[in-house]
């Protein structure tokens, strides 16, 4: 077991858990019920992460405040309605929980940083038990959302690890940039909502196509003694 600290910061929605169809399907649900013009799939890809009035605004360019903020309800609300069905799924990625475990087994600190609400994180207890691998949660009810550094230096602080013994993972862009700013090592993954030339456009200093690979690099992370902000 190491004595050093070290951070394992994960993103959730297309990095552990694969959420693409279920998010699609609810904002296309909301913008038809708000009266708006459903957004492609390669829109709403790009938007996951962000704060949800920040998303709806970027995908609703055109429409008013009071248009926002109806979108926004009826998202919420479909939501709702969606994870009550008895299909509703969000399978984890092949690969996630035996990472998380062998990350607890290595004796890493874990946290979570994401754009999901308190409720959507319990949503996602439900359906599978991951909690107990979680030494802190930040969420897009706690401040300022991706891509501000808030959640990362959040988690951070909490747990008492040093920029340059924490990672970010995640599969957007915003990801990187919330990492980046926070002056953490960023790992992307292509599996998710980003593209893997966006995420090296972003800046992540890596890319992985598979947990195997991202496992490994994690596990022989070292830390280093300032941080890669820049």
């Amino acid at each position: 077991m190491m004595t050093e600290l070290r951070l394992a910061i994960w993103d959730v929605d297309g990095t552990l858990v694969d959420s693409r169809e279920s998010i699609h399907n609810v904002m296309v649900e909301a913008f038809r019920q708000s009266g708006l013009t459903p957004p492609e799939y390669d829109a709403t890809r790009r938007i996951v992460g962000l704060s949800l009035h920040e998303a709806c605004g970027q995908l609703a360019p055109g429409a008013s405040e009071d248009d926002i903020e109806r979108l926004v309800t009826d998202y919420r609300s479909t939501w709702v309605r969606a994870r009550a069905r008895p299909d509703f799924s969000q399978p984890l990625y092949d690969g996630a929980l035996e990472t998380l475990e062998s990350l607890r087994n290595e004796g890493w600190l874990i946290a979570m940083a994401t754009g999901k609400t308190r409720r959507g994180i319990q949503s996602l207890f439900e359906l599978h038990k991951l909690e107990h691998f979680f030494d802190t949660i930040w969420c897009a009810d706690d401040g300022p959302g991706k891509p501000h550094p808030h959640m990362v230096e959040q988690a951070m602080d909490a747990l008492g690890v040093e920029p340059g013994a924490s990672l970010m993972i995640g599969d957007a862009i915003h990801d990187i940039a919330m990492g980046r700013a926070a002056g953490v090592r960023t790992l992307g993954v292509s599996w998710g909502f980003g593209a893997a030339h966006e995420l090296e456009e972003a800046g992540a200093h890596e890319v992985h196509h598979a947990f195997d690979t991202l496992r490994g690099s994690v596990l022989n992370f070292n830390p280093v003694s300032k941080d890669t902000r820049g």
